[in-house]
């Protein structure tokens, strides 16, 4: 049999787009000869729906859509994922369609409840070995625990979460000797490395409960901050039968494979070993994809970016390169255009320049721009799709400038260049003013620090609304977890692409970009040590002397709320840890840690959106929550 399996790219309750995907996977299968094929998890309305699917409407028009595929699976078996209401509860399952006719329906048995899902908030589990009946329209089918039969073929089914337990729980362990195929129709989120452990899942289910097994996974930024990444992976008894390449720009990714059920095949020995995963790499593509889905589905122009220079920024600016470069690449360039629906004759007033040139120098007390020179066509589309502004003070150094000028040129990017010392200077006399005294680094430190970022707001949000483009916002992991930023500042914008990302993978991934990716401009931030530029320059300010060594924080943070530590085992951790620092300096380091968490989590509260790109992160939306008034570990800190 030629069994198959669709990654397709859907967007919550958009049944025009998820119906078209879903058509476009039939006919091709169709067309490829196959008898059996395999749609994601919850692709009729899409996995992100959230509260929606404790709706009685939005599930009723699920199963409504539903009917429309029916008329498409003449001389194919299709599986589609959709939520079934029954009185008062809502199931996650996976609809079997043949011949126009729907043949039933299987249930989801355990429930994602970790991490980046809250599936327990809005589906009931199904329990093992029941079986009951839906009605639509006078029309009966049975949904439940089931097994069916195609072309001679029995197959069952495990849907996402059912494959992650333990394999004398798992539907799998029931449907063994019972079924030639296990079919998993999956919305398995994205995280670097995570691939591998995936593969391994498939692979060794295969040679465990002797069976085919068939895995299909959504794709794409679907919702906003989870990822997919549209893995299929086919296997039999260990063998692997059929894997494509993830993180695809298309919106339906198919791929079949021939299965001779009628012949035995005696198990791998051994699961061979995917390559060691290049997480640089996985981080590149993910991103791309996560913010062409995320322009595209916004329904926006472009992204605008105060570009500083520095490592934040400077990572954001070549992540958009990158998804022009990959983008094209794969799709090629009137299909890239098309796709992203950014490029109609409707922009006709902003100024174009070449090679990034300033359209406009606002201020000429800085090096200005090189003449415009002919653009590629890759930096004719950033031209188009980013546009950036350096927004200096006196306390901005000409490293950054010169690092963000000749970046924004080399990717193409339009670049602007603009002083903020009076807007600065005006609130400092307002508050002064209304205070009777003078505002001094002395006594006012961070006020003084934080009206910097804060002024750049408004400029920048008003670039970005005259262009009708999303703001991008460069904030990351390591200091949304100690709070090492300006709310309404330099975490303005309706994107935040980075937060999931911890700083020393942020610095490391730009020398990665500058010798693999060919970025030779990032070569003057990536000489820079990371600095805020708030204080005077005389005070050579750097992040990690206001904070601590980003590789520390990063550790304490994933023992804290990855491996959910105490303040004392996090010290007694670091303290066998070749770290490199005392004692005392490490508990100093700790204290420090955990103080400016609890203070800052109404900070996490009101970051833009950001995608889930690690295995873990510290938004409060999609992984880490916590409380934002608390006794902030007093009791706990005391103890060390």
């Amino acid at each position: 049999m030629r069994i198959a399996g669709a990654a397709l790219n859907q967007i919550p309750i958009d049944w025009e787009n998820n119906l078209r995907n879903i058509q476009t996977a039939i006919e091709q299968a169709k067309s490829a000869g196959v008898e059996l094929l395999c749609l994601p998890e919850l692709c009729l309305t899409g996995y992100g729906c959230e509260d929606l699917f404790l709706s009685d409407w939005m599930p009723e028009a699920a199963l409504a859509h539903l009917q429309k595929v029916r008329e498409w699976t003449q001389g194919i078996c299709v599986v589609v994922g959709l939520p079934v209401r029954l009185p008062g509860r809502t199931y996650n399952t996976a609809a079997v369609l043949r011949d126009g006719q729907i043949l039933g329906f299987a249930a989801k048995q355990f429930l994602a409840n970790d991490g980046v899902h809250y599936e327990t908030r809005f589906f009931a589990p199904w329990v093992a070995g029941e079986t009951t009946t839906v009605t639509w329209e006078g029309e009966t089918w049975p949904l439940g625990d089931l097994i069916f039969e195609h072309e001679g073929v029995r197959f069952g089914f495990e849907i996402c979460e059912d494959a992650w337990r333990a394999d004398n729980v798992r539907p799998a362990c029931r449907l063994m000797g019972k079924v030639d195929l296990i079919v998993n129709p999956s919305a398995s989120h994205f995280a670097m490395s995570k691939t591998d452990v995936r593969y391994q899942l498939v692979m060794k289910a295969s040679r465990t409960f002797d069976c085919t097994y068939l895995y299909a996974n959504l794709l794409g930024n679907e919702a906003g901050r989870i990822i997919f990444d549209g893995e299929i992976l086919v296997a039999r008894n260990g063998h692997l039968l059929k894997r494509n390449q993830l993180l695809s720009f298309k919106e339906v990714d198919l791929e079949w494979v021939d299965v001779d059920f009628a012949t035995p095949q005696e198990p791998a020995a051994e699961i061979v070993p995917l390559p060691a995963p290049d997480e640089y790499k996985e981080l590149n593509q993910a991103m791309s994809l996560a913010l062409f889905d995320y322009l595209r589905k916004a329904r926006s122009r472009g992204f605008v970016l105060s570009l500083s220079g520095g490592a934040d920024s400077s990572f954001c600016a070549v992540g958009v390169a990158e998804m022009v470069r990959l983008g094209v690449e794969e799709l090629g360039l009137q299909e890239f255009k098309r796709r992203s629906g950014c490029f109609e004759e409707t922009r006709k007033d902003v100024v174009q320049t070449g090679a990034g040139g300033a359209a406009e120098q606002v201020v000429q007390d800085k090096k200005p721009s090189t003449k415009p020179q002919a653009l590629s066509t890759n930096q004719a589309l950033v031209n188009q799709l980013l546009t950036c502004a350096y927004q200096g003070t006196v306390n901005s150094s000409d490293d950054t400038f010169t690092s963000a000028k000749e970046l924004a040129e080399s990717i193409g990017a339009r670049f602007f260049n603009w002083e903020i010392d009076a807007e600065v200077a005006g609130y400092v006399r307002k508050i002064e003013g209304a205070l009777g005294r003078e505002l001094t680094w002395q006594t006012d430190d961070l006020a003084l620090q934080n009206i910097q970022a804060r002024v750049r707001a408004p400029g920048i949000w008003m670039m970005a609304n005259v262009l009708n483009c999303l703001l991008i916002t460069t904030s990351n992991r390591s200091e949304a977890s100690v709070g090492y930023c300006t709310m309404d500042g330099d975490t303005a914008g309706s994107i935040s692409p980075i937060a999931g990302v911890d700083k020393d993978f942020v610095k490391k991934w730009l020398r990665w970009a500058e010798t693999e990716l060919g970025y030779a401009a990032l070569r003057h931030v990536n000489a820079l040590q990371p600095t805020a530029e708030l204080r005077p320059l005389a005070d050579k300010q750097t992040d990690e002397r206001d904070l601590m060594p980003y590789v520390l924080l990063n550790r304490i943070e994933r023992l804290a709320f990855y491996d959910r530590l105490s303040p004392s085992q996090v010290l007694a951790a670091l303290d066998g840890e070749a770290t490199g620092f005392d004692h005392e300096q490490l508990r100093a380091f700790v204290r420090r840690f955990y103080s400016l968490w609890s203070r800052n989590q109404w900070k996490r509260e009101r970051y833009a959106p950001s995608f889930h790109l690690d295995d873990y992160n510290v938004d409060p939306r999609s992984w880490l929550r916590f409380p934002i008034l608390s006794g902030g570990f007093s009791e706990e800190l005391a103890a060390l």
